[in-house]
Parts: C-alpha cells; structure tokens; sequence
C-alpha cells in the first residue's frame, strides 16, 4: 500500500481515513517514507513522521523490514522480561537477525527452565500492552540516563556515537533502552514468539571482552508460522553436522586435546582421502604438479611475506623473539613455501604458467568462542594451489581456477547452494593492506569484468580482501544460516616482488610474474560438515565410507557372504558382511541407520542360485540381482559419481 500525502500530515490522514482500517494497518507495520526533498527512502516509525508530508508505504510482515521491526521489538520485550525477573541484569544489545533476533546481558548463564519462565513473563509484558514511546537526549543526558539505571554497556556505545548523532532511546511500560529503531507502534501483534536457545556470546564479538549471556528467540503474527518455523529448526537439528558427524562416527573432539581440533575417525577419513585423492587426480590433469612443505618456518618467511606484521595474531608462534635465537611459527598458508620451490632454479616465459598444487595442513589460532565442530578448526586440510603466471595469461588462468572450482561444486551436488563474492580492499584502512590504491582498484576491475564475462552473478564486500590481493569467494550456509566461505580464488600482483620472484621474457629481461592463490575444494574438514548437512548423511554412494553391507539370514550363509564380499572388494567397492546372529529385519533396520546405500541379502536360495537380494535406499527391496550385474551397475555409480534420487520411504 502506498499514499502519497499533501497538504496535510500523517497523523491527521490516519485519523481521518477509516476504510480498511488503515489505522490498524499502519499500527502493524512501518512506514518507508520519503519526505519532501528527499531522496533516499528509509524504514522509520510512523510515529516519527506525523508532521511531515510525504509518501507512504505500509510494510507489513509479509515484508523483510516488517519481519525486522516486529522481531526487533519482540527484543525489546525480552529485555524488560529480563529485567523484570533478573533486576542486576544488565543490557547489551538486542537486534533482529534472519529468522528471528537476540539479546546479548550480563548475566549468568540459563537454563531451559529459566528460558520457559522469561516467556511467561514476556506473554504478561505483551497483555499489558504499554505504549511504546521514542524520545532523543543530548550525549551527556543520554549517559547520565544509562548511568543512573546502572547500564555500562549502553554507556559504552553511547561513548563510541559520532559527536553529531541522534541518541535516542524507546520506553515501554518500565523498561527503557538505548535503541535507534524502528519499533511496531504497539506489541499486541506480536502474537506467537519461542525464546530458542541460550549460549554464551564475547561482547563485541571479541574474547579479551567479558563473556555475556546471549538469549536467541523469534517471532511471528501468526501461530501457525511460528509453529512451522520450530519444526523446521528441529528437521535441520537432524542435520547439524556436529550432531550427526559424531553420531555417524566420522569425527570427535575431545577436551584435554583442545577446541577446533577434532579427531576425524575411520569412516571419516574414508570420505576425506576420497575426496583428496578426486582433486588431486583433477588437478594433475589441469597441468598442476605437487609439492610439499613443512608445517613451519622461521619467523623471517613470515616478516618477508607481511604475514608477521599483518597475520601474527592468527598463528601459533613457537619461542619467544626477544630470548630465542630463532622463532618459528606454525604455517596459516603455504603460499611463502612454494614460492621458494619456484625460486629454486631460473625461469623463461615459455616455463610460464606454473601450477603448484598441494595437500597443506595449515594451522590457525582461531578465537576460542569461534570453534565450531567441523567448520571453524584450528588445524585443517586444504587443496590449495598457487599458480606463476606472466600477466598476459592471467585472466585466463584465474577463469580457470573458476572453471575448476564450478566443476568440483557441481559434482558434490552443491553448485545450487553457493554464492559468490568479489572481497575487495577497504581504501578507508590502508594500513591493512600492502601495495598502491590503483593496483588494488585495477586488480579488482578484472575480477569483476571476468564475473561478469562468466555472468556469474556476485555481490562486492569491501574490507574482506587478503592484505595482498582482492579475491573471488565462494560461500555457502550451514542449516542455521550462517555464511562460511568454501572455495577462494585470489587475484595477487604483489608478492613477487616481496619475494624477488622473475622469469625471462623473449628479450632476456627480468620480469614480475603475478600469483593467483586458489583452492578447487577448500578445507577438506568444512568441506565435509557442508555434505553431511547437504546431504543428512546419505552420501553419494562414491562417497559412502561404507557403500555395501552383505547381510546373511543365518550363520549357515556366512561362508556365501564371504565369497560376495571378497568380489565386492576385488572390484574397489567398501563392503562389510554382518555375521551376528541377530535376526534379517533387525539387521537390515541397522543397515538403514548406519546410512548404507546397499544392502545384500543371501539365504539359500541366493546361494543355490548365485545371487543376492538388493535392497537399495534409492527403490526399497529391489528383488534379486546377477552379483556381477550388481557389481557393474554400482561401479559405475562410483566412477561417474552419480547423485540418484532417495526414495522418500529410505529418507
């Protein structure tokens, strides 16, 4: 809906106007107002524009904005619920996010029981309905304000506004908070929310803060949605990878080794040396060779690749630089390494273009509160690759590096998932980063011309770049939404001259080549949290750590089930025989749990005619087969690593 309104103000149109009740409508949602004079629109309450003329627009839930003020508010609500129950409280900060909102305090941790009475209490604050007023201070009566209701983190971010900002603040009932809105204009819609979760969370997202108490909700105009949106949190708990990877038994972590260093065990190491042993062979037929490097080098690598003046917080360093003779520090890339292998002898133009593959094990000193099972780690696994070029072919080779990560993307099934992003440089922060301005801004032209010329679409992050260079990343969301990048590809004219990096051009003159650092897979360990939640455990059957289980009736068909299994095995299947003595149903169900693709089941008369029964998660019981029959169909699957379609009775 919108209405452009003259010669006349807001207020007075909405107490005029009742056809449709656009009063009522106007109290649920927002108004995107553009006064008079203005150019830019913006999302503000309506209640902050009863004086003026302009047009309007009522966004209601169905709308992004809409979803956000009413989330918002329902923050608000749980921050006077707090207050009410947990008077020495104290308040952070309290946003809509996507699907729902927060609200960070200090305060000492809860449990679910204190979550299920700080709902109660919201239902009572949301009864009384009181009257949700906005009013702006000066800095010092706004601090005065915070300060007398014993709010040090409200004063805190007072403190860090610019000198010229509007401070303002909503009242509700009681309860008071710093906040620059936009609010519902009261809270009778807000009509079915669920407080989620509790964890702890750093202020300002940084560990040398206090740890705080972060309380994870949502909200809706409608119970049914909000019924909707808690089963579909409870589907995708089913898929959390850190969940279901330790349920599966493809990894574990363990206290006394540390966080981010999980364990991967059997079966998921199965899936990553599959996984490996994929690229490296698809990466050797794009021309790359291999190297390969130590885990660590002395701190005068690191200083000549900027790495210890722009990453030092990032590594592990090993010894003290002002008693040791010598401090090394494990590696967080293998970048510095590889150039030394290109420097070891004398290049021409015609050696041109290298490329430099590796299976690295890097190590990271990630934050503590970051660790996340599989995703966020300390010590992981990457494809990385670092490709020497002259800087003719560069454009050719960085589309390359594009074209080699779409394909990788699209044979795990997860080309449809990704989003892409050109992570450019933040002029505003030099000291970030090395180099002049116009070779960033002329490095960051390329990439774009070259995803456009791709028509591949992307969006621009500023700030996100590697001090050395602009970069392609390719990320993706893990169940509850949270962006990790999965693939990078980066754009470098920078580091070979921090290394003295040349070739020979055709009149005998040295040259700076240019360095694209790219991955094909990414990290190995978040490589494989992305399919266990893509795929809920059911792998593609190439990928299966077990892709058969031969399933005897009774011991007395053992001796079959190992002759099936020793053909099975000769043709590079992973199969296993289930020899207990439990009855077929029961070992079947198991087969189904442990997430096996195939299952063969032998009774006499398999053994009699020299068959199997096949019961598949794909078509259920798919009756007996010929075993060479068999074999040559699921080998086939392997090779071309087929994605078949589950039958929805196996889900």
């Amino acid at each position: 809906m919108k209405i452009t309104l003259k010669d006349g103000s807001v207020k007075e149109y909405a107490q005029a106007m009742s056809v449709y009740d656009i009063a009522r409508d106007i109290s649920e949602g927002l108004a995107r107002v553009a006064c008079a004079g203005e150019m830019d629109k913006e999302v503000v309450d309506l209640r902050t524009m009863v004086d003026h003329d302009c047009e309007l627009s009522i966004l209601t839930f169905d709308d992004e904005q809409g979803k956000a003020a009413l989330r918002h508010t329902a923050s608000h609500v749980l921050a006077q619920a707090v207050k009410r129950l947990y008077p020495d409280a104290k308040c952070a900060i309290g946003p809509s996010i996507e699907n729902g909102f927060y609200y960070d305090f200090d305060m000492p941790s809860l449990t679910r029981e204190d979550l299920d009475k700080i709902e109660k209490e919201m239902k009572k604050v949301i009864k009384e309905n009181p009257s949700i007023e906005r009013f702006e201070l000066p800095r010092e009566e706004a601090i005065k304000l915070m300060e007398e209701r014993n709010e040090p983190y409200k004063v805190e971010l007072i403190n860090d506004l610019p000198k010229d900002a509007v401070i303002s603040f909503y009242k509700q009932g009681d309860f008071t908070d710093l906040c620059a809105g936009p609010h519902l204009m009261n809270m009778k819609n807000i009509k079915a929310f669920k407080l989620i979760s509790s964890s702890g969370a750093y202020w300002r997202g940084n560990e040398k803060n206090k740890m705080l108490t972060r309380i994870y909700g949502t909200a809706y105009t409608k119970a049914a949605d909000l019924d909707a949106h808690l089963q579909h949190l409870e589907d995708i708990k089913k898929r959390d990878h850190n969940k279901l990877g330790r349920e599966m038994e493809l990894f574990t972590t363990v206290d006394v080794i540390g966080q981010g260093l999980p364990l991967l065990m059997p079966k998921g190491v199965t899936i990553i040396q599959t996984l490996q042993r994929w690229i490296e062979d698809e990466e050797e037929k794009r021309g790359y060779v291999r190297t390969k490097t130590p885990l660590m080098a002395k701190s005068d690598l690191y200083k000549i690749s900027g790495h210890w003046d722009h990453y030092k917080d990032g590594m592990f360093v090993l010894g003290d630089e002002e008693k040791d003779k010598e401090v090394f520090a494990l590696r967080p890339m293998t970048c510095p390494f590889q150039y030394y292998v290109y420097k070891a002898k004398q290049h021409s133009y015609k050696d041109l273009p290298l490329r430099y593959g590796e299976t690295s094990t890097l190590f990271r000193n990630e934050d503590s509160g970051e660790m996340h099972g599989l995703t966020r780690v300390r010590q992981f696994t990457i494809s990385e690759g670092h490709l020497i070029v002259r800087p003719d072919q560069m454009v050719k080779e960085f589309k390359d590096c594009i074209a080699l990560a779409q394909y990788c993307l699209k044979v795990l099934g997860v080309e449809e998932d990704v989003t892409y992003h050109i992570s450019k440089w933040d002029p505003e922060n030099r000291e970030k980063y090395i180099g002049d301005p116009q070779v960033w801004d002329e490095t960051e032209a390329h990439i774009r011309n070259i995803m456009i010329e791709l028509g591949i679409p992307f969006v621009e992050d500023v700030g996100e770049a590697a001090f050395y260079g602009p970069k392609v990343d390719i990320n993706a969301k893990n169940v509850y939404g949270k962006e990790d990048t999965m693939i990078t590809i980066q754009w470098d004219a920078l580091l070979a001259e921090q290394f003295d990096m040349y070739y020979i051009d055709q009149n005998g003159e040295k040259k700076r080549p240019y360095i694209i650092h790219r991955t094909s897979i990414g990290c190995y360990e978040r490589t494989l949290a992305w399919l266990i939640e893509k795929y809920a455990g059911l792998f593609p059957t190439w990928l299966c750590p077990e892709q058969v289980r031969v399933l005897p009736i009774s011991d007395k068909y053992a001796e079959y089930a190992d002759k099936v299994l020793d053909q099975l095995k000769e043709n590079g299947i992973r199969a296993t025989v289930d020899d207990r003595s439990e009855k077929i149903g029961y070992k079947i169900r198991e087969a189904r749990l442990n997430k096996v693709p195939y299952m063969l089941v032998v009774g006499a008369d398999e053994e009699a005619k020299g068959v199997v029964s096949l019961r598949s998660r794909y078509n259920g019981d798919e009756g007996q087969k010929n075993l060479d029959e068999f074999i040559d169909a699921i080998c086939r699957e392997i090779r071309t690593k087929e994605i078949r379609k589950i039958n929805v009775e196996e889900k």
